[in-house]
């Protein structure tokens, strides 16, 4: 199986659970920006303990999971994993956060075509800003470079004025404006 398959297997059995979720991370930047390979997919997905639990139980022997972890996750609003046994592809469930950027990127989501399917994905605004951070908190040019790459196949069609409300609330108006800066 390639990374797209095991993604999509992942994607149907949050559907299966009636799990609200957006994928974010590479493969929403590579859906509005410029591609890349990518050795994990990222999704946020918004559940409670029994949501979580029916989603770990429909993963199945396909998958190596944490109970622990993913109930750790869910107690502090982070992130946890799940690996693909047969390949060693990973994707990385993140609890939405309750936090007032969040619900808003949450609530943005969009369905868009992928694999032959729809499936919900964040704003290019939403890729960019959460790519911002990441750079932020980890010095990370590559995902900078993520954030620039997709702003600029966006263009003009990115919501400026919303993309510098969030970078401001953020504390990463100073990238921003970087990555603003680095635009034809």
């Amino acid at each position: 199986m390639i990374p797209e398959e095991i993604l999509q297997l992942v994607l149907s059995r949050l559907a299966e659970c009636a799990i609200p979720y957006m994928i974010t991370g590479s493969f929403a930047s590579n859906m509005h920006g410029v591609p890349r390979s990518t050795y994990d997919a990222d999704v946020v997905i918004e559940v409670d303990r029994r949501s979580l639990d029916d989603l770990l139980q429909s993963l199945g022997s396909e998958f190596y999971t944490s109970f622990d972890a993913a109930e750790e996750a869910l107690t502090r609003q982070r992130m946890f994993n799940v690996v693909h046994l047969e390949t060693g592809f990973k994707v990385d469930f993140i609890i939405k956060k309750n936090r007032p950027f969040s619900r808003e990127e949450f609530s943005r989501r969009e369905k868009a075509h992928y694999l032959g399917q729809l499936w919900w994905f964040a704003t290019p605004e939403d890729v960019i800003l959460t790519k911002l951070e990441w750079s932020k908190m980890g010095d990370s040019e590559r995902q900078f470079m993520d954030a620039l790459n997709i702003a600029k196949v966006q263009g003009e069609k990115l919501d400026r004025s919303y993309l510098k409300k969030w970078a401001e609330e953020l504390g990463i108006h100073d990238l921003l404006e970087s990555l603003l800066e680095d635009l034809p």
